[in-house]
């Protein structure tokens, strides 16, 4: 169906090519009037750029008709943003841009109306993939971890999940290639299964986005942008390398990526390995080793009035799931218990572009295999050499395929000043077991849902609203005997819901911008709270699942004021969610096997808090940056207990020194010292254990330099750096008082060819 749709799509394009239209236009500084170099201009929706050259031109070619939001943006200076009318033939457009300490602001994509975020009605934090390494994240889960109000749900270095504001796991959607990425997200003893190579940015939605993403969207949206196509008439490639000293881990990736004037092609590969992590007393976690192989590529065919990419990503991980500390050694291969988890991801993408409306199209299909190998028990009566034989013959105790296909189609007609959004959008996911022992059945998931939210640009301030309808059934399958302790009944279920969103953004003085939006959001209970009777090996737990579980619905109010000028920046977001009929997992101080057994029971819930923070950057020292920010989220039941995996408060304080270069580099160089002080969390819930308090210190430099005529650019952080030894609390691995990674110090290099 999906080639179909494609070849249709690839088949009508002829119709829409007409007569092409052209930009162009001089970029200077405001306050010499000299022409600016290596200016991006940028046209968001068209995915159409181009740079200034050294007497700071520019063009931008076969454009469409229409009215397109048009970018300006340039390091030491303040991005500028501004709706451009394109007619037929040549149209100019010159610009001026002010110097500015702030970093560029750039455009949200994980919100249908492409504005920069300073212009966006929800508040969206926006973070580069390069400023992540910069700060030494190992993986793509610790790197989100940098973001205020977003923590991760670890196991280990290399096995996290993101936390939005107290909520996790199927409550926290994930978009990758512009399609939600489905690979089993309830379980915790997994990661993302993405890598960091190939994505330029994350962007991450505090609150609920069902109005945008329908079911899972409850908590939040991490949504990956993956890097962009090269410019038309230009060819690139870089090699980047990446060690990391506490877990002897190397990495390497390499991208290649060339444009015409209409057809466009880029590939990228990444490979890393590690070996078992060092706490900060020297003890290595045994089995917390793990390996990632990835490769991205995509093609892209780009006319006047009709633009369409197709991207493809497989990843296979292999993670050792830590359970106690015994074996200390090097070795690299995972040990039992352990999972091999493949991952592929194919989307793609079409736009249509009329006079004063725009159709986009994106398709998807994700086949995510999941096998778990478990330490091979003993048979009475077996000699030594037969169970060795047996140990190597045996395959995985659990063997899970869960193919999805994924459908978003987007209608944007333009009145005037209001920009509106008609969409429908849905989901056939189909779960297959392969192996002995079943944690979810087979089972069949159908989402359907249809949107449409408006954006209102006035003056000084914008409006945005929107209404959906989202239905989703589940049919399980039988699974073992009757009577049987792991016995799991069919399951047909069907859930529905309305919800809806306002918000309002103003320019309350030239200086103050004020937000504030209100959202409901949905969540169906997921396969395994529905279906679950088995042991999580990675949790050490019988889990129990509940077909009589109803969808959670929340309410969220967001209260967001940002105060900026040419000295400091300060903001304050606060947030309420009620979220009624919370999911949750209940010990029933039963035993099955010597592991406790859990239950899911569900009750109603609020969590409540925010972020806060400064930067300050003092006119004429641009140079000198001090930042802090404090986030803070508390979550309790109904019944007044508290909510399990809500992340203790957070306290960061950064000083940054920045300054120019070499001639010819496109960066600022950099060194940073920070401290992050995380304070002790004793609001658990009835099961959970308490942690203390802890602060760590971070350093870091990194810059460009050219090298016989090759730039080179180089990052070198060291996180933990005096070696503490303290518990995460979002660590799965805190109950066996099992320490998270001590000392580390990371080296990346990037090459351009």
């Amino acid at each position: 169906m999906k080639q179909l749709f494609t070849s249709m799509l690839l088949a009508l394009a002829p119709i829409y090519i007409a007569a092409q239209s052209t930009v162009t236009g001089n970029i200077t500084d405001s306050e010499n009037g000299q022409p600016l170099e290596q200016v991006s201009v940028y046209i968001p929706q068209l995915e159409k750029g181009a740079v200034t050259g050294a007497d700071g031109t520019y063009t931008l070619k076969d454009l469409p008709e229409g009215s397109y939001k048009l970018v300006v943006a340039y390091l030491g200076y303040e991005t500028h943003s501004t709706t451009l009318e394109i007619h037929s033939g040549n149209n100019t457009y010159n610009y001026a841009m002010t110097p500015s300490a702030i970093e560029i602001d750039e455009v949200v994509l994980s919100t249908p109306f492409h504005k920069l975020q300073r212009e966006n009605v929800m508040k969206v934090e926006q973070k580069s993939i390069a400023e992540l390494k910069s700060e030494g994240a190992i993986t793509l889960a610790d790197g989100i971890t940098r973001v205020p109000g977003v923590t991760s749900v670890s196991t280990g270095v290399g096995i996290g999940k993101p936390v939005i504001r107290g909520l996790s796991f199927n409550r926290v959607l994930v978009y990758t290639q512009g399609v939600r990425l489905e690979n089993q997200q309830f379980g915790g003893e997994h990661g993302l299964g993405v890598n960091d190579a190939g994505i330029s940015s994350i962007e991450v939605i505090k609150g609920p986005a069902s109005l945008l993403y329908g079911s899972d969207a409850l908590g939040g949206v991490l949504y990956l942008n993956p890097e962009s196509f090269e410019l038309p008439n230009q060819t690139s490639g870089d090699i980047n390398l990446n060690y990391f000293t506490n877990t002897l881990g190397y990495g390497a990736n390499a991208g290649f990526k060339t444009s015409g004037e209409k057809l466009k092609f880029l590939v990228r590969g990444a490979y890393a390995s590690n070996v078992d992590y060092e706490t900060g007393d020297g003890t290595g976690v045994t089995n917390s080793r793990f390996k990632e192989a990835d490769i991205k590529t995509g093609l892209a065919y780009q006319a006047t009035k009709f633009k369409t990419e197709l991207r493809y990503n497989y990843n296979e991980s292999n993670l050792g799931i830590p359970e106690e500390i015994g074996v200390q050694d090097n070795g690299r291969d995972p040990l039992l218990p352990n999972q091999e988890i493949a991952t592929h991801i194919l989307s793609s993408k079409s736009n249509f572009f009329f006079r004063k409306s725009s159709l986009e199209a994106t398709l998807g299909y994700i086949l995510n295999n999941r096998k778990e190998f478990e330490e091979h028990h003993e048979h009475e009566g077996e000699e030594p050499a037969e169970e060795e034989e047996h140990e190597e013959e045996e395959g995985p105790a659990l063997d899970m395929d869960l193919s999805t296909f994924n459908y978003n189609l987007q209608f944007n007609p333009q009145w005037g000043s209001m920009t509106t959004i008609f969409g429908v959008q849905g989901m056939h996911q189909k779960n297959e077991n392969f192996g002995e022992e079943v944690l979810i059945p087979n089972a069949i998931t159908n989402d359907f849902g249809v949107l449409a939210t408006s954006h209102v640009h006035f003056n000084k301030s914008d409006f945005q609203f929107g209404l959906r309808y989202d239905l989703r059934s589940i049919n399980g399958e039988e699974s073992g005997i009757v009577g049987d302790e792991e016995y799991i009944p069919s399951l047909d279920k069907n859930f529905n819901s309305f919800n809806a969103a306002v918000g309002y953004r103003a320019d309350l003085t030239d200086n103050i911008l004020f937000r504030l939006n209100i959202a409901t959001g949905f969540r169906a209970p997921n396969l395994s709270e529905l279906t679950s009777n088995g042991l999580h090996s990675g949790a050490n737990r019988v889990e129990i699942g509940n077909q009589d579980l109803d969808s959670e619905q929340n309410v969220q109010v967001d209260l967001a004021l940002e105060y900026g000028n040419q000295h400091i920046e300060v903001y304050a977001n606060a947030f309420y969610n009620n979220v009624s009929d919370y999911i949750y997992l209940q010990p029933t101080g039963e035993f099955r096997d010597d592991n406790p057994i859990y239950v899911f029971q569900q009750q109603d819930a609020k969590l409540y808090g925010g972020e806060f923070g400064f930067h300050l950057h003092p006119h004429p020292l641009d140079w000198l940056h001090l930042e802090s920010s404090f986030d803070m989220v508390f979550g309790e039941l109904e019944d007044k207990t508290d909510l399990p995996l809500i992340p203790a408060n957070r306290w960061n304080n950064t000083l940054r020194v920045e300054w120019n270069t070499a001639k010819g580099t496109k960066s600022k160089s950099y060194a940073f010292a920070t401290v992050q002080s995380v304070f002790d969390q004793n609001k658990v819930a009835t099961f959970e254990t308490p942690t203390s308090g802890y602060s760590l210190f971070n350093m870091g430099f990194g810059g460009e330099i050219n090298i016989f005529n090759q730039l080179v650019g180089f990052k070198i952080s060291g996180n933990n750096l005096f070696d503490k030894t303290y518990i995460s609390h979002l660590s799965r691995l805190k109950t066996d008082g099992i320490a998270n990674i001590g000392r580390n110090i990371a080296f990346n290099l990037s090459i351009g060819l």
